[in-house]
């Protein structure tokens, strides 16, 4: 039997009645208000896969696309905001890593373009480039894997946050989803939005973040197989096999390297990685590097082990990098039809749960 990533679209769930979509767009007033989208769903940024084409996608769908500006240089961010322009009329963000040494600039490049929305992850924001970017009206949404980390964030004057469980693709934290939205939301939602992200592949899932107090959701993997999506078709296809189990975390070999886990899918170069850690550790003993230079080797290495997947196709040897959501995949299809699918199971939820609660 050949695999294909073409399969016929499974059947998409009766359409919900007007209560349940109406009470969807009550939850999600908060988030769609606060990214000026139809539909509080942001696309993960993820690296060479969140670019204009998958962006715009999202964004034209009536979600919230994010550019993944990942190791870009400020010329090419320039240019990959302008080609996202020309594509879409609605609005996007930009996420930048915190430890980019050209940070500055990017942020100037986001400025410049007028962005509306700047996505920092990575760890804290660096000292001042919070105000720099508000400075340019722009609404900056940082990532907070632990609760004391979002309070700090509130009080340092964030606009939204990206609470992340370790089930995402990607660089994660030690904690489940389901456990951070517990804790976090009681004690940070009231005070601005947050959005949820980490192995969520369906509509009732988003439902149920959304009761608890989430202004919406983050999801990447499942738009990884999009038809949008420029991913080479060796990657999609490895996604399209792919059950949960199959995305697991790195180890980290040396206690004195800090190096954040990264969920992939299992393959040669999850050993290649670990081979990496050995050599930057070893640079680390003999002082010919210094901690800072050491940590941006290990995500020059992702990076470009994940081009070489996404890009090229090696996904013998690349990185894989992918949420346990990764199961959820069944086909590559259009974002209109990803997105349908998520809002019609979210709609057809909350129907089911009626709608005698109010909605503030």
């Amino acid at each position: 039997m050949t695999d294909t990533i073409d399969a016929p679209a499974a059947a998409i769930p009766t359409p919900a009645d007007a209560g349940g979509e109406r009470r969807l767009r009550a939850l999600m007033k908060r988030g769609t208000d606060f990214l000026g989208s139809d539909w509080a769903i942001l696309g993960g940024a993820m690296s060479w896969v969140s670019e204009r084409n998958l962006v715009s996608a999202i964004s034209n769908a009536g979600g919230f696309g994010v550019i993944a500006c990942g190791a870009m240089t400020p010329d090419l961010l320039d240019r990959e905001i302008a080609a996202t322009r020309a594509l879409t009329d609605r609005p996007f963000g930009v996420n930048l890593i915190t430890m980019h040494p050209a940070l500055s600039d990017l942020i100037d490049v986001c400025a410049r373009h007028g962005v509306g929305h700047v996505v920092l992850a990575g760890g804290l924001p660096p000292a001042g480039s919070l105000d720099r970017i508000k400075a340019s009206g722009a609404k900056v949404i940082c990532f907070a894997p632990a609760l004391a980390l979002a309070k700090k964030l509130v009080r340092s004057g964030v606009d939204a946050l990206v609470i992340e469980g370790m089930e995402a693709g990607g660089h994660i934290g030690p904690v489940s989803t389901s456990v951070l939205a517990q804790e976090m939301l009681p004690d940070v939602a009231d005070l601005l939005p947050v959005f949820v992200a980490g192995g969520i592949g369906r509509g009732e899932a988003i439902a149920g973040y959304l009761e608890m107090g989430a202004a919406g959701v983050q999801l990447g993997t499942r738009f990884v197989c999009a038809t949008e999506s420029i991913a080479h078709p060796a990657f999609k296809k490895a996604f399209i096999r792919a059950s949960a189990r199959d995305a697991v975390a790195s180890v980290q070999v040396d206690d004195r390297l800090p190096v954040i886990p990264v969920r992939a899918l299992k393959n040669a170069g999850t050993e290649a990685f670990t081979a990496k850690q050995r050599e930057v550790a070893g640079l680390i003993d003999s002082k010919a590097v210094e901690m800072a230079e050491a940590q941006l080797q290990i995500e020059h290495y992702w990076a470009g082990a994940l081009r070489r997947a996404v890009i090229d196709g090696d996904v013998e040897h690349g990185s894989l990098m992918a949420g346990q959501s990764v199961g959820m995949v069944k086909r590559e299809e259009p974002v209109t039809a990803i997105m349908s699918e998520l809002i019609g199971e979210a709609a057809a939820a909350l129907s089911r749960r009626g709608t005698g609660a109010t909605v503030g």
